[in-house]
């Protein structure tokens, strides 16, 4: 028993010792535009004799990449990877910080940062030939409406889905859900356009709610039948998508249940879908801006990190009057230029080299 305490002693030694000199030469906080930022990354291991700190750790890298993965790449894209080395992963790791770590019943649990070089995961995607979605959140103004078709009724505030829908969500979710208020008004809005509900707008109830996003969602139930016209706005952009599932019934919690991931799934994807980057597109601009101008320079850099598109950037050359910029863009140069100047960065371009105003 003696000897059993003397070797656990000596092994919460070692750890104390090997995390210590972990924290002093590897974790770091810093978050900037060319990583991708994963935190909160929770992990627990018991701490028994043969415990290795450094494979909690990689278990942490594989929680964190796949987060990331559910990000940026749409669920169909996502079948593509699997089985992804441990040594590919670390290779898209630019750095990692322990936000916080303690022992519970000789449980160690370890809370991790992870960020990710957007270059690298881009490159390790581009192999597989998936294209990456910016990672942005958005709010939207969802309304699920439910319609009996054989009653002829609706049912908006009172119906499962929508009690359902904002209970569960993932934290590699990126739609936040706004639903309705409670409005008689609304209601009887919406009854009074029942009989062509399929091509009603629906504007006058969205206006109300200053949201450019927006999703209806006509959920029409038929016995074990359901089909779901799905009304998606983004940026007054209008599409329409339509799916039916069979046998769900629409009384049962489990069925709703499912029902609602489904369609979340759906409207992820959709997102990601309007956000994507074209990897294979890497234009190359030049760009130069007055030396002098420290503030602006230094504005300029931040500008580029920040910008997702933005493959990647650095200084080429430099005179006693500019300091030259490469800069590689996954997009056409329209995109780019609309992109600089929503960040209040305009350039002459009637030359090669174009030069920041």
């Amino acid at each position: 028993m003696l000897t059993k305490y003397i070797i656990y002693t000596k092994c919460l030694y070692n750890f104390f010792l090997f995390l210590s000199l972990t924290i002093f030469f590897f974790s770091t906080a810093k978050v900037h535009g060319k990583a991708f930022d994963i935190n909160n990354v929770e992990i627990s291991k018991p701490f028994e004799i043969n415990f290795n700190k450094n494979e909690v750790i990689d278990e942490g890298f594989r929680k964190a990449f796949n987060e990331l993965i559910y990000l940026v790449v749409s669920s169909t894209d996502q079948k593509k990877i699997n089985k992804v080395k441990l040594s590919e992963i670390k290779a898209t790791i630019d750095s990692f910080s322990i936000k916080e770590e303690k022992f519970i019943n000789e449980t160690y649990y370890v809370n991790l940062g992870v960020s990710f070089s957007k270059k690298q995961i881009f490159r390790f995607l581009e192999k597989k030939n998936i294209f990456p979605s910016i990672p942005l959140k958005k709010k939207f103004l969802f309304i699920p409406i439910l319609i009996d078709e054989k009653n002829k009724d609706l049912i908006i505030f009172d119906n499962k889905i929508f009690k359902e829908w904002n209970k569960n969500s993932e934290s590699y979710h990126l739609i936040d859900y706004l639903l309705p208020a409670e409005d008689l008004e609304d209601i009887n809005l919406i009854k009074k356009n029942f009989d062509f509900i399929e091509e009603y707008d629906f504007e006058e109830i969205i206006n109300k709610y200053y949201l450019e996003n927006s999703i209806i969602s006509l959920i029409f139930k038929n016995k074990k039948e359901i089909r779901v016209l799905s009304r998606i706005i983004t940026n007054k952009n209008v599409v329409l998508k339509n799916q039916a599932f069979s046998n769900i019934d629409i009384d049962n919690q489990d069925e709703v249940k499912s029902l609602v991931k489904d369609l979340k799934l759906i409207y992820e994807d959709h997102w990601k879908k309007s956000n994507q980057i074209n990897t294979s597109i890497k234009l190359s601009l030049n760009i130069g801006i007055k030396s002098s101008n420290n503030s602006k320079i230094s504005e300029f850099e931040k500008a580029l990190e920040d910008i997702d598109l933005i493959y990647d950037f650095f200084i080429s050359k430099f005179d006693k009057n500019y300091i030259y910029f490469q800069v590689i863009f996954n997009g056409t140069t329209d995109m780019f230029l609309n992109l600089m100047s929503e960040n209040n960065f305009n350039f002459n371009t009637d030359k090669k080299i174009w030069v920041l105003k």
